[in-house]
């Protein structure tokens, strides 16, 4: 542990602990067997426990791979994931490597696993992750969208009322938003995001990544909305763009501006730091503040 002036921070080695035992967390292919990596094969075959989301697609998974999975495979989903907790530290501290899969993808994102993660975490037990495949980094990377900042915000909410109370928040950010959505609620989810976000945000429907079928649909949230009537099957993913940074009146800024050069900043530079900071024009901004001066 190490301690700062201001806080408390804790570091952590991934390796085994003295006992040997650890937690390693393993990303799955979406659909393409190829996309399995070397380390997850290793991990398959060498791993004392596998807490498998699916214990059937797992083996499934390793017999693809021609890999024999040596280990005690245990269920690890929803409903049962509190439940396996403690006998999957006990596991750990006995100095057993557990390996953690979902169906797909990486664990924690909109699967199981951050409950076993802040377990092991809280006990200083050793942990690790072997990167691989995740629908959202693939959905992002194929959405032909400016995704340089980006959010990623899980499912939408079932019901329409809550869905488009999710979607109003969405309404100024800048960041591009990834979300999962399920295929019988993407026409009627698309269509609560051009009531609330207007019919001209830009966005993507990734459908069945990686997959024999895979899908990226691009375009406007309506010409999205009309497509999505006709149904969509498989694994959905949604791109949104970030929403257009709002237009800052320099006006409306000439206090700000004002408190920083009371501060001792130049003219120049307050200026130019609350431009930065709101996407105002500094020469605009610049003027404002000359014209409230000499109006007073």
């Amino acid at each position: 542990m190490e301690t700062t002036g201001r806080s408390t921070v804790t570091t952590e080695e991934t390796t085994a602990g003295p006992a040997g035992g650890r937690l390693i967390l393993a990303a799955t292919p979406m659909g393409d067997i190829g996309d399995a990596s070397r380390r997850l094969c290793a991990a398959l075959a060498s791993a004392d426990v596998v807490a498998a989301e699916d214990t059937r697609r797992t083996r499934a998974l390793a017999k693809a791979l021609g890999v024999e999975i040596t280990g005690r495979v245990v269920s690890f989903y929803d409903h049962v994931e509190t439940a396996r907790i403690p006998a999957l530290l006990d596991d750990i501290e006995a100095g057993r490597t557990v390996l953690l899969v979902t169906d797909a993808g990486m664990p924690s994102v909109s699967d199981p696993g951050y409950r076993l993660v802040a377990a092991c975490v809280e006990r200083d037990l050793p942990l690790t992750c072997l990167p691989g495949p995740s629908a959202v980094t693939t959905a992002l990377a194929l959405s032909g969208l400016p995704v340089e900042r980006f959010c990623f915000d899980g499912f939408p909410p079932r019901k329409s009322g809550a869905r488009k109370q999710w979607l109003r928040a969405l309404r100024t950010e800048q960041r591009a938003c990834v979300f999962f959505e399920a295929p019988h609620r993407l026409a009627d989810c698309l269509a609560d995001a051009v009531e609330v976000l207007g019919p001209d945000r830009p966005a993507a429907v990734c459908r069945e990544l990686t997959k024999t079928y895979e899908q990226v649909v691009r375009g406007t949230l309506g010409e999205l909305a009309a497509w999505a009537v006709g149904g969509a099957r498989g694994e959905i993913t949604v791109v949104l763009a970030g929403a257009a940074p709002a237009e800052a009146d320099p006006a409306a800024l000439v206090d700000e501006v004002q408190a920083l050069v009371d501060d001792g900043l130049r003219l120049k530079e307050a200026c130019a730091r609350v431009a930065e900071a709101t996407g105002a024009s500094r020469r605009e901004l610049y003027d404002a503040v000359l014209a409230a001066r000499a109006g007073r």
